[in-house]
């Protein structure tokens, strides 16, 4: 069964949709980071998580930047921000 989080990370220096956060669709939190770490950071250094939420629902996301960006939270994978597949 498919699970969608939500993760916060420390500051990023540069300018990132990663600074509001990075959503997730996957079997459970390790299956959550390793699609992260596999998929947007490549094998560089993830920023420390500050936060994360399980089951989150797409009422729950931030309504002018995030919501207006997300892919499909129904599919494994990384729906925010999108070009990660």
């Amino acid at each position: 069964m498919l699970k969608k989080y939500w993760f916060r990370f420390s500051a990023i220096p540069k300018p990132t949709p990663l600074n509001l956060g990075c959503g997730v669709t996957a079997f459970d939190y390790d299956d959550a980071i390793f699609l992260m770490q596999s998929l947007i950071f490549r094998g560089d250094t993830m920023p420390l998580i500050v936060d994360y939420a399980v089951d989150v629902r797409q009422s729950d996301l931030e309504k002018s930047h995030v919501l207006p960006n997300i892919g499909n939270l129904s599919v494994r994978g990384i729906w925010f921000p999108q070009g990660y597949i």
